[in-house]
């Protein structure tokens, strides 16, 4: 088994075998993102994939869950994604996941039906980038959709039965845009009603677009303090019921995790404790992506 550069996959996805079914991202354009720049993006040969995954059966035997990368593997053609995930139901019954990335776009250029058909096929959970609720923030970092549209294809992941897991980052908006964020990104959730909001806290690469306003002056960083009240404000006004947040990446300066609304309260109260100076931060040489 052989990767194509360097592959990511959510944290969850750690134990999940993961399989390369496009390369690199078809988008590729968000201005904070150095993830695949150094791949030109293409959808993988069908043979190839199939052979990967038959020696997968050789090597492993027995797999439980999979992960169709690279950044977003919904962009296939429903006829590409349908064999793929019924090579898998042949090659490895047992499976009870199928995952994957996927953008806004992609979710939406599918059919309500052919969302549905991926569920009863095996994709179990979608990992979808919102990165942020306000339009005039996503617009800056060139996501290619506005909050409508993520809105909508949250809900069609939904209404398929596939489990959601959106993503957002605190500190995306920089320091004149971080209520802003806080507060539109607690809307565009509270109306997908995820499954699952993973939180990350920006991390500002070099040679992207980001890094360059940045150093520029054009983009003001967030502070850690100024990051824990970002996402106070968020979490301050999230209306949500049984969804699991995690605020645990390598990125945070401080791990929260709990289930929402149930939780809400404790992971304020720890927030507060932060800003009091009762808990630290994570130092910035122990923070990654």
């Amino acid at each position: 088994m052989e990767y194509e550069g360097i592959v990511y996959r959510p944290p969850s996805e750690a134990g999940s075998f993961i399989i390369q079914v496009t390369i690199g991202c078809a988008h590729n354009k968000c201005t904070f993102c150095n993830m695949y720049k150094g791949k030109k993006f293409r959808i993988r040969n069908m043979e190839e994939i199939y052979r990967e995954l038959e020696e997968a059966k050789e090597v492993y035997g027995h797999v439980d869950r999979i992960f169709l990368a690279d950044g977003d593997a919904l962009v296939l053609p429903m006829k590409n994604l349908r064999d793929i995930l019924l090579k898998i139901k042949l090659l490895f019954p047992e499976c009870n996941r199928v995952s994957s990335y996927a953008a806004p776009g992609d979710v939406l250029a599918k059919s309500q039906d052919e969302m549905t058909e991926l569920k009863d096929l095996g994709l179990k959970m979608i990992y979808m980038g919102a990165e942020s609720g306000s339009d005039e923030i996503l617009r800056k970092i060139k996501k290619g959709a506005d909050s409508r549209q993520i809105i909508e294809a949250g809900k069609k992941i939904k209404n398929s039965g596939i489990k959601l897991s959106a993503t957002f980052i605190s500190g995306i908006g920089g320091k004149k845009y971080w209520k802003k964020n806080a507060v539109e990104s607690a809307k565009v959730i509270n109306s997908m009603q995820p499954d699952y909001v993973g939180l990350l806290t920006l991390m500002v690469e070099d040679g992207t677009e980001l890094c360059r306003d940045m150093r520029s002056g054009k983009f003001e960083l967030l502070n850690p303090r100024e990051v824990m009240l970002e996402t106070r404000e968020l979490i301050k006004d999230i209306d949500i019921s049984n969804c699991v947040f995690r605020s645990n990446h390598a990125s945070n300066y401080v791990p929260l995790g709990g289930t929402l609304s149930q939780d809400k309260q404790k992971l304020i109260d720890k927030i507060d404790r932060v800003l009091k100076g009762e808990q630290g931060y994570k130092p910035e040489e122990f923070r990654m992506l």
